[in-house]
């Protein structure tokens, strides 16, 4: 049996036909930068994430940049985050001239809140937490410590949008929440997209300007920015994408239900927080031998993955130049394997990934 990590294919002939015409709406009235369908996806997302506004954007990095551009992170100041992201995360922070220091992760590999105040410097002007793989960081023992030391919360949502801690919604915790919704998220464009969510009415406004070359009335460059904007027709796929969501995270939590039950007597796996809900981007073992177990199920057709892989503060750009607190982080990477687990795969393909992970160390591999 083949077990992909991730298919992408639109094979369900029903979402075929409405995507299509969804775009076929778009090629009729023309406005495929920043037409209705943006402003309709815009108005949704905010209301989903108990938000007062939502900026569409180019993507999910954009999201990141943009919002710390907004909030006038720039050279010379550092914003602490997570080691365990995609690189998106630490880019972001470097594009605007300013430092990402790294503090360390939980056991559930979100961002460990008690790591974050030694790396408190006078240069310190921003948190990033990561909402990893669809599971919220405790958010309630973050913003206190924002609050104590005056730190601006930019939360990176790129893998977590529906997800909730204690009935709160991502993004909704600080002052700018950022989304991706790339092919690969849970709620996907056919391309690239991204969304920042706000309360406040200036900073939706400075975004609007900094996602088009920071013109304000499509004229007069009040900052230096680039083009940010999203384009219409992933607006319009991922507004339709958006009336199944519930139903496509219902079956991911129902596979994650699934391996949770059978699989941990051989597998540490973190386990959703009462009154939370967690998306499941990705189901991420913790386990003793990870790479031959890897290979053993890749020699069997279950597609598996390291994410991510090196951590942040090990990559070549970053690994000489920035401070960090990481050594749960290096330890956990190390046990750390994704498996199949996303709305496309079958009750079928998920008792036979299972099975063949009990049979690698009941084998005694």
């Amino acid at each position: 049996m083949k077990v992909p990590f991730l298919d992408l294919r639109i094979i369900d002939e029903n979402e075929r036909r409405e995507l299509l015409g969804a775009i076929a709406e778009v090629f009729d009235h023309g406005r495929f930068i920043l037409g209705p369908e943006v402003a309709r996806l815009e108005q949704r997302i905010a209301r989903l994430t108990h938000t007062r506004h939502a900026v569409g954007v180019n993507s999910g990095t954009d999201a990141l940049i943009l919002s710390l551009r907004a909030l006038g992170i720039g050279p010379g100041d550092e914003v602490i985050t997570t080691p365990l992201s995609f690189i998106a995360t630490a880019n972001a922070i470097a594009l605007n001239g300013a430092h990402p220091v790294f503090a360390d992760i939980l056991d559930d590999m979100t961002l460990d809140p008690q790591s974050i105040e030694p790396l408190i410097t006078d240069k310190t002007r921003a948190l990033l937490p990561v909402h990893w793989a669809g599971r919220v960081c405790r958010m309630e023992e973050i913003l206190p410590i924002a609050r104590k030391h005056n730190l601006v919360v930019v939360e990176d949502c790129s893998q977590a949008f529906g997800a909730h801690r204690h009935g709160q919604p991502a993004g909704s915790f600080g002052a700018c929440g950022c989304f991706s919704m790339n092919t690969m998220k849970c709620l996907a464009s056919i391309g690239e997209a991204g969304m920042v969510v706000t309360d406040r009415e200036d900073w939706r406004e400075k975004l609007e300007a900094l996602r088009y070359n920071g013109l304000i009335n499509r004229e007069k460059c009040h900052y230096v920015s680039h083009n940010g904007r999203l384009d219409t027709i992933q607006a319009a796929v991922i507004d339709k994408r958006l009336n199944g969501y519930e139903h496509l995270l219902a079956q991911r939590r129902d596979h994650a239900r699934y391996y949770l039950e059978t699989l941990q007597s051989v597998a540490t796996i973190p386990k959703e927080d009462a009154g939370c809900r967690d998306i499941y981007y990705t189901f991420t073992l913790q386990v003793e031998h990870r790479d031959a177990l890897k290979e053993w199920l890749e020699q069997r057709g279950i597609e598996c993955r390291i994410q991510h892989f090196p951590l942040m503060p090990d990559q070549p750009a970053y690994r000489d130049n920035t401070r960090n607190n990481t050594r749960r982080a290096h330890e956990l990477i190390r046990r750390m394997l994704c498996i199949p687990a996303s709305e496309k795969v079958t009750v079928e393909q998920r008792e036979y990934v299972a099975a063949q992970i009990l049979k690698f160390y009941n084998s005694g591999s």
